[in-house]
Formats: C-alpha cells, sequence, structure tokens
C-alpha cells in the first residue's frame, strides 16, 4: 500500500519549529504593516488645536489618578458608536492624547467614561463624590478617597515629572511653566489636584451633545 505524500500544509503543520518561525513571521509583516504607518500620520503623531501639556496641578492629579487604579474602572476613550457618543459627547481622537504617558484609554467599564468630563460637574460635586461616592450617586459601588484630602502635592516631584517630559519626550513645556511649578501646587491637597485634572479632560475637542 502506498504512502501518500505530504502537502506543503501538513508539513508546516508538523514541524511545530517551523510552524512557530513561519507565525512569527507573518505577525511581525501584519504588525509592521499596521504600526508603521500611524507614526507618519499627522492625526496620530500631532495634538489637535489648542491641546497644551497638562499644567502642574492637572499633571499632579494624573498622577493620583493613576496611583490609586482609577483606570481600572474607568476607560478615557469614547467610541465612535451613537450610544456612546450621545451619553458622553464626541468620540475620541488620537491627538487628544498626544500627552498622555501612559494613556489611560482602558476597556473596562464598571464606572462611566471619563474623557469627556471636564466641565460637566462643579468642583464640589468632585470633592463630595470623591469623599463619599454614595452621596452623591446612590447606586455606586466606587469606594471613597477621603485621605486625598489629607496628603499634599509633592512640588519638587511635580517641577521634576515636568523637566524629564520636556527633556525626554518633547512635552513643550517652557521655562516659567517649569520655574511656576513649586507655586502653582503650593498647599494644594491631592483630592484639589485630581479635582482639577478631571475638570480638564476632554476639553480640547468640542463637545456635541
Amino acid at each position: 500500500m502506498s504512502t501518500q505524500q505530504a502537502t506543503g500544509h501538513e508539513k508546516v503543520e508538523t514541524n511545530l519549529g517551523f510552524m512557530i518561525i513561519l507565525t512569527i513571521i507573518i505577525v511581525s509583516i501584519g504588525g509592521i504593516a499596521q504600526i508603521v504607518p500611524l507614526f507618519f500620520m499627522k492625526s496620530t503623531t500631532e495634538p489637535v488645536a489648542g491641546l497644551k501639556p497638562y499644567p502642574a496641578l492637572q499633571l499632579a492629579g494624573r498622577d493620583v489618578y493613576v496611583r490609586e487604579g482609577c483606570y481600572l474602572c474607568h476607560s478615557q476613550m469614547v467610541r465612535p458608536f451613537r450610544a456612546e457618543t450621545e451619553r458622553y459627547g464626541h468620540y475620541s481622537v488620537a491627538g487628544e492624547f498626544v500627552y498622555d504617558r501612559p494613556f489611560q484609554w482602558g476597556s473596562k467599564r464598571t464606572g462611566p467614561d471619563l474623557h469627556r468630563v471636564g466641565g460637566r460637574y462643579s468642583d464640589a460635586w468632585h470633592h463630595t463624590h470623591l469623599m463619599e461616592p454614595r452621596s452623591v450617586v446612590p447606586e455606586s459601588v466606587m469606594p471613597g478617597y477621603p485621605w486625598l484630602a489629607e496628603q499634599l502635592v509633592d512640588g519638587d516631584l511635580v517641577q521634576h515629572k515636568m523637566q524629564v517630559l520636556k527633556d525626554w519626550y518633547g512635552h513643550p513645556y517652557t521655562a516659567e511653566d517649569l520655574a511656576n511649578a513649586k507655586t502653582a501646587v503650593a498647599g494644594k491637597t491631592e483630592i484639589e489636584a485630581m479635582i482639577a485634572y478631571l475638570q480638564g479632560l476632554g476639553l480640547a475637542v468640542k463637545t456635541v451633545r
């Protein structure tokens, strides 16, 4: 009885090492074709009109946001679907995240998306919500963050981070921005910094309701 000659496809499937090499090559080619062009598209590498790097207090608030793990329950990326834009506002565009390191897009929404939350609530509302969420949103499962009202922002650290962002990543901070960083956060609590950060989110692109 004759043995049927293996096809090229069968040879690949039965040779694990060869199959791994081919898979890596194919994935690499596909990745390069998808990713490399993005570096040459202005819409993904240049900030949208009016976007500026985070000022000192907002930058400090963003660090608190990341430290406390807010991104685990709140995304910051409004998808271009009607259900999303009607609830949150204009869909997010790449040019809004040029100064976000790291970005806070997220994919998990235990709570609402926050990318267009800037200006929607008063500072007092945010303060109350961060201290005791259920006093303003009874159904909320978010924990309170009362310690943020007791901890002061470290001006030296904020100034250093701004200098690093300028030197290493090209964020357009001016000498005046850097010189005034400590003064801008002097005596400010972390809850004030967090509120400043939230109030600035998503304002570069006009919200459409």
